[in-house]
């Protein structure tokens, strides 16, 4: 995949995805889980979408970091 571009996603990214589409958690529960408020956690995770929704749509690679 190194010809690929990369689209870089952070841990904290992954997390929010992960506790809201696959727990199933709602916001509040979720930012309490991240220790983080409601208002960043939707920040978070709308980052997230975006980057996922790029790499998707314009065939890019994914590369989680710290």
């Amino acid at each position: 995949m190194g010809f690929l571009e990369m689209i870089e996603l952070t841990t904290e990214e992954i997390e929010a995805l992960r506790l809201r589409n696959i727990k199933n958690l709602e916001q509040e529960e979720a930012a309490k889980k991240m220790n983080t408020s409601q208002s960043t956690f939707q920040r978070i995770l709308s980052s997230a979408y975006k980057k996922v929704t790029e790499a998707l749509i314009e065939g890019k690679a994914i590369k989680i970091i710290k």
